[in-house]
């Protein structure tokens, strides 16, 4: 009788890991990681087929105390140190970049305002490769906010490394104009009761999909993360996260909204928290909330825990899908509000929460009116 080798998936822990493209294979389409991505729309940021441009320029015009913003050669240490690519598009932009974009914020700084930085693209149909480092130091105080306009079809890496007892407000602002592509893989790197709140929104472009990952370096870390996307009709909007538990009493919290509307509007996101063995005490819970307004539209969401240990503090996850509520708007209108302006103020009501997580007004504001301007052209 002949014998059956049984091999086990490979879980988050064990997946591939290089700096070397050339080190992943080919994508098909049918790997679990790409399963709902349309490869073909990445316009070879999947295999490197295309020439590649300079990476889109950056635009900083403020003078804070402790803070430095340009550009560094690819010899800075802190490259690679937070973040290894394990897909082809991550490897790609690593392999790729001419230089780095570095933020950096000195030791115990606490900056007078956020620090606010525009990465501007010209061409929808060059492929670039960036790569960004966020450096928050010891004890440091601080808002970042990355904001992604214009057109490119772009992959790029994000390092942010936060130092012990620091906090750092991360706000990234996915507002491409419509023919623009991106892959972005953001990786954290925590430090020992250090605090992060990263608020990711994602708005504008073709295809947009963004990796998050944290990992922890001592306990008492803390990583909140928000996300807010809003994907038209044929758009692709892609969020995953893994959260990686390898240190003792460290929290994580992760709450994503999305709202859909448009024939072929897609969006998917995918949350993975891995809690390992030596990872006791560990408190983490993650939730995802879709609002799909319109027909033709669909949005796929897949919370994932895994657990190799008995001794946590909490852990959770939850998914929720649904059609605007025609009661609510029903409501609405039968007090007079004519039919635009409620779909406005459901979903804004939606979202208003974790936009408030930003700290600067006139980013929150011109968010909402995005939104809104949206719903009122649909409903022309």
């Amino acid at each position: 009788m002949l014998s059956e080798t049984i091999v086990p998936p490979k879980t988050r822990a064990q997946e591939l890991r290089s700096y070397d493209a050339a080190d992943f294979p080919v994508l098909t389409g049918r790997e679990e990681e790409w399963r709902f991505t349309p490869l073909k729309r990445l316009r070879g940021l999947a295999d490197g087929s295309q020439d590649t441009v300079a990476a889109p320029g950056h635009e900083y015009g403020q003078d804070l105390a402790g803070v430095t913003v340009g550009r560094a050669g690819l010899d800075d240490p802190r490259r690679g140190s937070v973040l290894t690519p394990f897909d082809r598009p991550s490897a790609l932009a690593y392999g790729g970049a001419a230089d780095v974009l570095l933020v950096e914020v000195a030791r115990e700084a606490i900056p007078a305002e956020p620090v606010s930085v525009v990465v501007r693209g010209s061409d929808a149909g060059a492929v670039a490769y960036g790569h960004t480092i966020v450096d928050i130091g010891v004890l440091a105080e601080a808002t970042v906010i990355i904001e992604y306009a214009g057109s490119v079809t772009l992959a790029d890496n994000v390092e942010v490394i936060v130092g012990d007892g620091a906090k750092l407000t991360f706000v990234t602002v996915a507002d491409w104009e419509a023919g623009a592509v991106q892959a972005q893989h953001v990786k954290f790197r925590v430090g020992r009761d250090a605090k992060v709140t990263h608020v990711q929104v994602t708005l504008g472009g073709d295809l947009v999909r963004q990796y998050t990952s944290a990992e922890y370096t001592g306990r008492g870390g803390d990583v909140e993360a928000f996300g807010v996307y809003f994907a038209d009709a044929g758009q692709h909007q892609e969020h995953r996260l893994l959260v990686d538990h390898t240190v003792p009493d460290c929290r994580s919290h992760v709450t994503y909204r999305g709202a859909l509307q448009g024939e072929d509007a897609h969006t998917v996101w995918v949350g993975d928290v891995l809690i390992r063995a030596e990872a006791t005490g560990t408190d983490t819970y993650e939730i995802n909330r879709n609002l799909i307004l319109t027909d033709g539209a669909r949005a796929d969401s897949v919370p994932n825990l895994e657990i190799e240990t008995g001794e946590v503090a909490g852990a959770g996850h939850a998914s929720a899908t649904g059609r605007f509520d025609d009661e609510h708007l029903f409501y609405l209108m039968s007090r007079g509000i004519p039919e635009v302006e409620a779909r406005k103020l459901v979903v804004r009501g939606f979202f208003a929460e974790l936009l408030a997580k930003i700290p600067a007004e006139a980013l929150r504001d011109r968010l909402t009116e995005t939104i809104e301007a949206r719903l009122a052209k649909a409903g022309e």
